[in-house]
């Protein structure tokens, strides 16, 4: 989904195989009503609100829209309005399948509302977030959802405080001059490592991913905090990166260490992803009689993998929707805002990777 666009549905003209030519200065609104006839409103509605106009009356204007050749102009209507209707999404990885779903779900919520949703990809590098914060709001977004890879939320302050929303989505710790949506890490870590206790295993490794990621952080404290309680000690491997290829190559040199692990803790599904590459790729090593084995966000690879993977699944498409929930809500409230911290509970899929045939 990298670099993509979704925008709301504007209608180009064309008809009778061809561009049918309006009269001079282009349709207006008006001729539309009067081709569809309705109203002016309900025109305004199909273009801003399309969920409160019933089937047959949206499709007669959109069929004079076409007819017409009209364009709405947007920029000026937004501008006579002080707002606009696009909002903007910038995530840290849009090839992780958890980051794609969030914007999926967000891009539904703001269809519902008649309005635009412009994703951009900052590949987990602060220059880039910092960059698509500074573009949408020179293109004067509606708002800004935000999944945050840095740590200095300076800027985020910054834009805020010149005017445009932001909600912070997938954020480790409650923001005071934010809105934020997330699930929460610490117990999900802690999920995943008591989830390899309870089934007996000793010599567990966690990898993880870069040190600055707070969210790894969170999942790493929990699932310590489980082991250390149990009296078992782990080995923790940071990958530079939490792809599929970084999971596999951690899987070999893992897996091929005088120590080899009885259980392994992956903290995204891509690296659990790979570690399976490693392990059915000719070795003589079954999971999970011979390893255990977890991931973290539930993507739907897992499910359908040659060993179905156990993972602890974030309520991905909730969080986009109760992103753009929220912005819309502090749009609508203005001065009377205030902002609201919102923290769902992760759940732990149980599947082959760990519980075996009797999970299948």
């Amino acid at each position: 989904m990298g670099g993509l666009g979704r925008t709301c549905r504007n209608r180009p003209g064309g008809g009778d195989g061809g561009v049918r030519v309006a009269r001079e200065g282009g349709a207006g609104i008006k001729d539309v009503a009067r081709e569809a006839g309705v109203s002016v409103g309900t025109v305004s509605n199909v273009l801003n609100k399309p969920s409160t106009v019933s089937e047959a009356k949206r499709r007669r204007v959109l069929d004079a829209i076409s007819e017409l050749g009209y364009v709405p102009n947007n920029a000026a209507r937004q501008l006579k309005a002080g707002v606009s209707r696009a909002v903007g999404l910038v995530v840290v990885d849009t090839s992780n399948p958890f980051y794609g779903s969030i914007a999926l779900a967000a891009e539904e919520a703001a269809e519902e509302q008649g309005l635009g949703l412009f994703v951009a990809n900052s590949h987990r590098r602060v220059s880039k977030e910092q960059y698509y914060l500074s573009q949408f709001e020179q293109q004067r977004a509606r708002g800004i959802l935000v999944t945050p890879g840095a740590a200095d939320l300076s800027q985020h302050r910054a834009v805020a405080a010149r005017g445009t929303r932001v909600v912070l989505v997938d954020s480790v710790e409650p923001e005071p001059d934010f809105c934020t949506v997330s699930a929460d890490d610490f117990h999900g870590g802690r999920l995943a490592m008591q989830h390899l206790l309870d089934l007996g295993r000793k010599r567990i490794t966690i990898l993880g991913g870069p040190g600055h990621y707070r969210q790894i952080g969170r999942r790493r404290a929990g699932a310590l905090s489980a082991a250390e309680g149990a009296g078992v000690e782990v080995e923790y491997v940071e990958p530079p990166e939490m792809s599929i290829l970084a999971g596999r190559a951690l899987g070999e040199q893992v897996l091929s260490g005088p120590d080899r692990p009885d259980a392994i803790f992956a903290m995204n599904d891509l690296l659990a992803t790979g570690v399976l590459q490693s392990l059915v790729m000719g070795r003589s090593l079954e999971v999970p009689s011979d390893i255990a084995l977890i991931g973290y966000d539930d993507i739907d690879f897992c499910e359908s993998a040659v060993v179905p993977i156990t993972s602890v699944r974030q309520p991905a498409e909730e969080l986009g929707r109760e992103a753009l929930q929220l912005l819309e809500a502090e749009i609508l409230e203005g001065e009377a805002h205030e902002h609201r911290d919102v923290v769902h509970q992760p759940r732990l899929v149980v599947r082959a990777s760990t519980a075996g045939r009797a999970a299948l």
